[in-house]
């Protein structure tokens, strides 16, 4: 493995943190159910959390160390970490020359819909830290340039190429999704996303799929490998993240996203995120890229 995979195949990002020393969060343009960012870390990063999403990432320098599923793991330049929705971690550098990764958020949704056709649960790959040149490929061709968006038609192939490596490390066969609770799963969805900014009641998606809640529950979960609840509230968070980076206060972001004041929203942020509200504004508002 290299020691540093920094200068590798990253035309862009020489120019994007280069001269700049300590803590950082860079992040991407937004693109439709994924997240990508660059972190910067020296010593611990995030407190224990869990998210909604895959977290898919490759350490470009020093050594990443996490605490995954009751074990203490760590990655090398070069290598991939895989970290599946609703599964507690934390992280931060594991050497004093501190860490540089990349990371993508997937939500499970994209990648269901990828797979939809033949209705099937999403793969679940059992080792957080994995040596796969084929799967880094993948993964950097969507992290390479991170101060552009991502074209609609690469996001297909990139998303379908995924789901292939993915399944390719789950080492046991996609089970079969009926299509009765694939429809079911799909329009919870929808009705979630459509009403985040208030309270839903379960006979609100009983209405709207034909399900009983428990039945609703247990397709969601095997659909998107998340509760609904835990759906819209990640949901609001994300987009008081994204109002958080617009540098609005955290009081006027709290109401705007359907919580009960500003310490709910705190509370529900660092467990979602594994950091404050406070200090994910102060890395993401002082990472700006650099004029090359």
């Amino acid at each position: 493995m290299p020691d540093d995979l920094s200068s590798e195949a990253f035309q862009g990002l020489g120019r994007l943190c280069a001269d700049v020393t300590g803590n950082r969060i860079l992040q991407a343009p937004a693109s439709e159910g994924i997240e990508r960012i660059e972190a910067r870390f020296s010593g611990p990063a995030f407190d224990l959390h869990r998210h909604d999403t895959y977290a898919l990432g490759v350490t470009l320098s020093g050594v990443q160390t996490f605490r995954y599923r009751g074990t203490a793991r760590s990655s090398l330049p070069g290598q991939v970490i895989v970290l599946h929705p609703d599964e507690l971690h934390d992280g931060g550098a594991g050497t004093e020359a501190g860490l540089r990764y990349r990371m993508l958020y997937l939500e499970p949704d994209v990648l269901a819909e990828c797979l939809g056709a033949a209705n099937t649960s999403l793969p679940f790959v059992r080792e957080a830290v994995l040596s796969d040149t084929d799967l880094c490929a993948t993964l950097l061709s969507a992290l390479g340039s991170l101060d552009e968006a991502l074209d609609d038609l690469f996001l297909a192939d990139f998303v379908a190429e995924l789901g292939r490596c993915l399944a390719r490390h789950s080492g046991q066969p996609a089970r079969p999704l009926g299509r009765t609770a694939w429809r079911a799963a799909n329009l919870a969805r929808d009705y979630l996303r459509e009403n985040i900014e208030r309270p839903v009641r379960s006979d609100e998606l009983e209405a709207v799929t034909g399900l009983d809640r428990y039945a609703l529950s247990r397709h969601f979960r095997a659909a998107f490998s998340t509760s609904p609840h835990r759906f819209l509230v990640m949901r609001r968070l994300q987009r008081g993240r994204r109002m958080i980076e617009n540098g609005e206060p955290l009081a006027e972001i709290a109401a705007a996203t359907g919580f009960a004041d500003q310490s709910h929203f705190n509370r529900h942020f660092k467990k979602a995120f594994g950091m404050t509200p406070g200090r994910w504004a102060a890395l993401t508002r002082n990472a700006a890229p650099s004029a090359a």
